[in-house]
């Protein structure tokens, strides 16, 4: 039985060593230029790795990943893991609008990890070199274009120690309402969440059969837990094929995606909430005509809110191009518990329930609650009261706990953190759980998540839920970007806490703008009895986002507090 995905990997560089484990589209266009590599070459490739750090002394340490998207990460990553290193995937630093808040998380990654060495692709490692004098952080630290470590170097390869208990890799939160931490994934955590991964989305060996080993096709960023324990680790652990694309091709132009999915025609591929609206937003006549989407059977949604009506509009929109309403795949999932906690089955459609205080002026389809699935094997799910340490009955919303062999080992170098949220109790049970933050039910056995704890806001001795507030926001002007609004509240003084809307909308909107937030106001006002205290539109791409795309509520009501949102008609900064 393999002991993790190094084994895994070594069997089948052996009996399939010609198969491709991964193609990359290096311009994100099918016609374009294509990279790949075979199990046989990643496995060389990954010894190569493994073997440097090895010779080195560096078995049990830290290694920060700073690769562009491409192949290299993977074996980067797999050489950590074939070394007993641990692996610390991070964002490289790269382009003028990124690269301050990149080389911020870096800073702190490499201090808080305390790495001993930096694997990364040349031109990232090239661009380190020379801020040198800019970044200390960097002294004494070793850094590798692991592209320059030759194939020989793999003949001094020796298999690591591993044991399910072993540190596979620090996997840091995205920070959506705190600064992010680093969980630590154990191989056994990684192992019984590949499982329950195949056993969910049918990845079974009739499946790989079929698809002639076609499992994903992904852009999702392979630094974040979703992007990484889904097509990339699942692939290497069934021996199967991916097709992966850089996330800024894929926003560049969103019908890549939907064009490699119907090139591959692949088993499996899916994101956040937003892709789906951002396909729905370019989906064309012109670009319809030349899909196929018959063979996409799992449409995974995930790592933000899910939309009911987002999931109606895409079955609907491409229904002409065979994609079917029963591949719509909605389930939740944190890196604290390495990935997948609850999960549908394939060729079932999406579950709707009535969504707490959801209001009149949407349709009742498309205010609904989406289900999640169920918890996958070995994993179980409760809702609780967190003050009181109860489950709570079916039905009623409270903190979603999780317990099972996923969860993962805690945070790193962080005991009172690792104790507050890995060892929650509940007061007529003894087994410890993990408080995840998140708001949720449960219903004939399946989790229904309604936001995040942090996130709430009591108005007037109500709750509610920003992510209701935001959709019917957006849903209420055409100028609105879906998946870029931000609820929360502030002290409105003797009137006590008052909502505020932040929006990013098209900046040819400037002129419409008072209108605009004049039908906000009126549809919050309707849908959730509630007086706005401001609505702020602002520019594209201005509203703070997690590395997974999630909205950070507490950064935007810090901007919002500073007075340093980039809103839309206001004088430019000098």
């Amino acid at each position: 039985m393999a002991r993790s995905l190094v084994d895994l990997l070594t069997t089948h560089a052996s009996q399939q060593p010609e198969r491709t484990a991964y193609r990359y589209l290096v311009t994100g266009d099918c016609d374009g230029e294509i990279q790949d590599i075979s199990y046989g070459r990643l496995a060389r490739r990954s010894r190569a790795v493994a073997a440097w750090l090895q010779e080195r002394g560096l078995a049990g340490s830290r290694a920060l990943l700073l690769y562009p998207p491409g192949l290299e990460f993977i074996c980067g990553y797999l050489g950590c893991l074939s070394a007993g290193v641990v692996a610390v995937p991070g964002v490289p630093p790269q382009g003028r609008s990124q690269n301050h808040r990149a080389l911020t998380r870096m800073k702190r990654l490499i201090a808080d990890a305390d790495a001993k060495v930096i694997l990364g692709g040349r031109e990232v490692l090239a661009a380190l070199a020379a801020q040198a004098e800019h970044l200390p952080e960097l002294d004494g630290l070793t850094c590798v274009a692991t592209e320059d470590i030759p194939d020989e170097a793999a003949d001094s390869w020796r298999e690591p120690d591993l044991t399910a208990d072993s540190v596979a890799f620090l996997q840091y939160t995205s920070g959506s309402t705190s600064a992010p931490r680093g969980v630590m994934v154990t191989h056994g955590n990684l192992l019984d969440n590949q499982r329950a991964v195949t056993e969910r989305m049918g990845h079974t060996p009739d499946t790989l059969a079929e698809y002639e080993h076609e499992l994903f096709v992904s852009w999702l960023p392979v630094y974040h837990d979703m992007g990484l324990i889904g097509p990339v680790l699942n692939t290497v652990h069934l021996g199967a094929t991916a097709t992966l694309f850089s996330p800024l091709h894929f926003l560049q132009r969103p019908a890549r995606w939907l064009t490699a999915l119907s090139r591959y025609r692949p088993h499996t591929s899916g994101g956040p909430n937003f892709a789906y609206e951002l396909c729905l937003k370019h989906a064309t006549p012109e670009l319809l005509d030349g899909l196929d989407l018959g063979r996409w059977k799992v449409a995974f949604n995930g790592a933000e809110p899910v939309r009911a009506a987002t999931l109606r509009r895409f079955a609907e929109t491409f229904a002409p191009v065979g994609f079917r309403r029963e591949a719509l795949y909605p389930c939740y999932g944190l890196a604290e518990a390495t990935l997948i906690v609850t999960g549908g089955s394939a060729d079932t459609p999406p579950t709707l329930a009535p969504a707490p205080g959801s209001g009149p002026h949407v349709g009742a389809a498309d205010a609904a609650a989406v289900g999640s699935g169920r918890p996958v094997p070995g994993t179980t799910v409760v809702i609780a009261d967190p003050e009181r340490r109860e489950g709570l009955p079916e039905g009623e919303v409270g903190e979603i706990w999780v317990s099972g062999a996923g969860v993962a080992k805690g945070y790193w170098r962080n005991a009172l953190a690792t104790r507050e949220t890995f060892r929650a109790t509940l007061k007529d049970r003894p087994d410890r759980f993990l408080r995840t933050g998140d708001l949720g039910f449960l219903r004939e056995g399946e989790l229904f998540v309604t936001g995040r704890l942090k996130d709430l806001m009591v108005i007037d001795g109500r709750n509610h839920y920003p992510q209701d507030l935001e959709l019917s926001a957006e849903m209420s002007h055409g100028a609105l970007r879906p998946g870029c609004t931000a609820a929360f509240s502030v002290d409105g003084g003797v009137e006590g806490e008052q909502p505020v809307i932040v929006a990013e909308t098209a900046l040819d909107a400037a002129a419409d703008s008072e209108r605009i937030t004049e039908v906000i106001r009126s549809a919050i006002g309707e849908a959730h009895g509630l007086a706005v205290r401001d609505v702020v539109l602002v520019h594209p791409g201005t509203i703070p986002k997690t590395s997974s795309g999630k909205i950070q509520r507490h950064a935007s009501r810090a901007a919002y507090l500073a007075d340093a949102l980039a809103v839309v008609g206001a004088p430019a900064a000098t």
